[in-house]
């Protein structure tokens, strides 16, 4: 959400009073009343035109679970704030109080909390980016109408266009397009209507939004979601430029590494601040005892969460025997329609001991490879030999959807797999991928991970798969060169 006019209003309302107490909202309609899921305390302790926030005697009460108490928060402007924290500990529950303003931000610092995809429209992607600047917008209309005046527009005219000189106007529109193509729109798509767009793809409409407008705050929660890796590399080199406050959540610890000038930790009911990214974060000295409690549980539950945004195939064998690959492929043509295909002519095999990460741009054809391999796709040409004693288990991010959600993990492997003792089904939880003894293929977002698991890259393009020499480092400073950001 931005913190548009009707934010200024309630900003305004308050009076820039330095402490603000929120678990009401007017909803429209005479009467109708919005209770909120927050109860928000706190003190602003800085000077109210400052551009830095420090807040005092902070408390943060969600569905009457306390998740903050008596903590203080201080953004400092110009620093990027990575937000960490055990999976469940309501780590969105500041930002979202923080974007609509329960908290005592000053009125003259705009806010922009992305939430959600854009909403599905007739207007072009381009279009959706460059009119949510309102103030450019307005101004703009008014040179329209002094212009058509007798006059001319006068002094008054001057002073609209040394306004919108003043924020740039005149190149709005190229700023916007070329974030949507640093997000991966090509002219084309720029000029496609929001409504055409899947939801991930209006997710980063919305995310374009959010950095074309620049604002003093910007919050973001897992903003690599919706990306593939190139666009990964170029929102991570676009934010670590960012001169503004920055609060962004996410899995990733490579993206964190490579954004963030601070980390808050938020933990046993209170925001604890270090200096540095994530790597830097980690060699601070901290009680022995809440490391060995932190690290497990924290490793485990990141892992888990990285798997559910993982899209990952594997292979096993109950015998060994004499086969060149469990999974070979010959002369393999496919596409939806055989005037659109989407690889050509593939030769290449998986074994027992393949660990392999599919990367390349988005509609390449990763996750159609993935279903060529499991045979839920037939090819137009060739063939895809699986060996007889193949077992396929294959972990999507909508097989999460059908968990349930009010089990720990814990205790739904328990119901699944009953007769295991509890300290057995904790280690199989925790268990990490380098343990598994089988083939193992997948497509994730996040570097890190794949550099921890991958022992081969192979890229999706241009109708063929092709190997990449070297690691997913490499691979990432590939990107980093091909988009031009290399230093």
């Amino acid at each position: 959400m931005v913190s548009d006019a009707s934010n200024k209003k309630a900003a305004a309302k308050r009076g820039g009073k330095s402490s603000a107490t929120s678990s009401k909202a007017a909803a429209d309609g005479v009467g109708s009343m919005r209770i909120s899921e927050r109860t928000c305390r706190g003190v602003l302790a800085s000077h109210p035109l400052s551009r830095d926030i420090h807040i005092e005697s902070l408390s943060l009460t969600f569905h009457g679970h306390d998740l903050i108490v008596d903590s203080e928060l201080e953004l400092n402007y110009g620093r990027r704030y990575g937000l960490l924290g055990l999976n469940g500990c309501g780590k969105s529950t500041p930002l979202a109080a923080i974007g609509c303003r329960e908290l005592p931000i000053p009125e003259h610092m705009d806010i922009y909390h992305l939430t959600r995809e854009i909403e599905a429209s007739d207007m072009s992607a381009l279009e959706a980016v460059i009119n949510c600047d309102e103030e450019r917008l307005r101004l703009e209309k008014e040179a329209e109408i002094l212009a058509a005046e007798d006059d001319g527009g006068g002094e008054a005219l001057d002073r609209i266009y040394e306004q919108l000189e003043a924020i740039d106007a005149s190149t709005a529109e190229k700023r916007a397009a070329e974030i949507l193509y640093g997000l991966g729109f090509n002219k084309q798509m720029q000029a496609k209507r929001t409504c055409d767009f899947s939801g991930g793809w209006r997710m980063r409409i919305a995310l374009a939004r959010a950095l074309f407008m620049n604002p003093t705050i910007l919050l973001l929660d897992e903003p690599t979601n919706h990306l593939d890796l190139e666009a990964c590399v170029w929102l991570e080199e676009t934010l670590k430029k960012l001169d503004r406050i920055l609060v962004v959540v996410s899995h990733s610890q490579d993206f964190l590494n490579g954004v963030c000038t601070n980390i808050i930790h938020m933990q046993s009911k209170k925001l604890k601040f270090y200096t540095g990214n994530y790597d830097q974060y980690n060699t601070w000295p901290v009680n022995p005892r809440a490391r060995r409690k932190f690290l497990p549980r924290w490793s485990a539950v990141d892992l888990q969460k990285k798997w559910r945004r993982t899209k990952c195939w594997s292979f096993a064998l109950k015998m060994l025997v004499n086969f060149p690959h469990v999974v070979q492929f010959v002369g393999v043509t496919f596409g939806y329609t055989p005037e659109n295909l989407i690889y050509k002519n593939l030769d290449f095999g998986v074994d027992l001991d393949s660990r392999v990460a599919l990367v390349g741009p988005n509609g390449a054809g990763k996750i159609t490879l993935l279903k060529l391999m499991t045979g839920d796709l037939i090819p137009l040409d060739g063939m895809v030999r699986r060996h007889n004693h193949l077992r396929i288990a294959q972990f999507h991010q909508h097989l999460a959807e059908k968990l349930d959600l009010e089990m720990s993990a814990l205790h739904y492997m328990m119901r699944e797999y009953p007769g295991n003792e509890e300290e057995r089904m904790r280690a199989a939880i925790g268990r990490s991928t380098d343990e598994w003894d089988g083939g193992l293929v997948l497509v994730s977002h996040d570097f890190r991970l794949i550099n921890q698991v991958a022992e081969e890259i192979w890229v999706c393009e241009n109708q063929a798969v092709t190997k990449w020499e070297g690691d997913i480092m490499d691979f990432k400073e590939h990107l980093r060169s091909k988009a031009g950001l290399s230093e």
